[in-house]
């Protein structure tokens, strides 16, 4: 099967039923306080990233696994209701469905557990899957919510076949130092940046050293999202920052998302690194203006209204 017209994407990653609770504040260790609202938003970075590219336009494929749960169902319908091909996405026996467990204060920051459920399931039927939907695309978008063995091996067969590959290192893992010679783009927001490259990055200056970092390590180029304060980006060809967008935030979770899966349209249309993200940056502008995950993704006419704003 392929996606038809370009560009295409294909997103191989988690899959998962967020569970929000809203409140003042985070609790402390021991502390037990009550909230003020509770919500269920489909989510997981690669569903969420596939949802962001299709309302960006492109034909969108999504690899992965749900479980055999209630949640499973609602998940696939989820996807396939925003035009995602999901013909790629299996259910695995046994296992509960991916979920993470958010909490959102008032300030609109998020603390999140995860638990990866039949993500954790996936195998080689999946770099078969990604293989496939790839024959009519032109990106690969990976995250770290599947085995790492995976994301290795999809990568490897996407490079060999000419496709652009973009990691978002998230949540932050272990990785093998050979993933990187297979990355196109690494897209790591601070925390993740500073976990590969072992100093803090929080400014413009130690994104612009960590992105350095990135690309010695065997990327071709890297993105490092700085959330309020913008984006800094670094390839061969050209190097810049692109300063944040500013809007209200109300809710921070799946901002990067937004951002990952503009920069990959922009990018597959043909699009200068730095109109790509400055096309990213006022998508996930966007997306902290609204609560959910895979709701908050914005459409291309909200992005594009954005910029001309801008």
């Amino acid at each position: 099967m392929s996606l038809g017209r370009a560009p295409g994407v294909v997103v191989l990653g988690g899959i998962n039923m967020d569970l929000v609770t809203y409140s003042e504040r985070f609790p402390g260790a021991g502390e037990t306080i009550a909230g003020e609202r509770f919500l269920t938003y489909a989510g997981g970075k690669g569903a969420n990233q596939a949802v962001a590219a299709a309302r960006m336009g492109a034909r969108t494929a999504m690899v992965g696994r749900v479980g055999d749960d209630l949640f499973g169902p609602q998940l696939v319908d989820g996807l396939r209701s925003e035009g995602i091909d999901a013909s790629w996405v299996s259910v695995a026996p046994g296992e509960s469905s991916g979920i993470a467990s958010i909490c959102i204060d008032r300030t609109g920051q998020n603390r999140i557990i995860q638990v990866l459920g039949a993500n954790s399931a996936c195998g080689e039927e999946q770099v078969t899957a990604v293989g496939a939907a790839l024959l009519g695309a032109d990106t690969l978008m990976l995250q770290l919510e599947v085995p790492m063995e995976v994301s290795l091996a999809a990568a490897r067969a996407a490079r060999a076949e000419g496709k652009t590959v973009i990691l978002d290192p998230g949540p932050v893992r272990a990785m093998p130092p050979v993933l990187f010679h297979f990355c196109s783009i690494v897209t790591p927001n601070e925390t993740e940046a500073e976990a590969i490259v072992g100093f803090p990055v929080n400014n413009r200056d130690t994104a612009a050293r960590a992105a350095e970092a990135i690309r010695s390590r065997g990327a071709e180029a890297a993105v490092v999202k700085l959330g309020a304060q913008g984006a800094y980006y670094a390839s061969a060809e050209a190097s810049g920052f692109q300063p944040a967008f500013p809007v209200r935030a109300l809710d921070t979770v799946a901002a990067g998302d937004a951002f990952n899966g503009a920069l990959a349209v922009c990018l597959a249309e043909g699009a200068t690194m730095a109109d790509a993200v400055r096309v990213a940056c006022a998508a996930g502008a966007l997306a902290v203006t609204t609560t959910g995950a895979q709701d908050s993704m914005p459409s291309r006419a909200a992005v594009d209204a954005l910029l001309a704003s801008g």
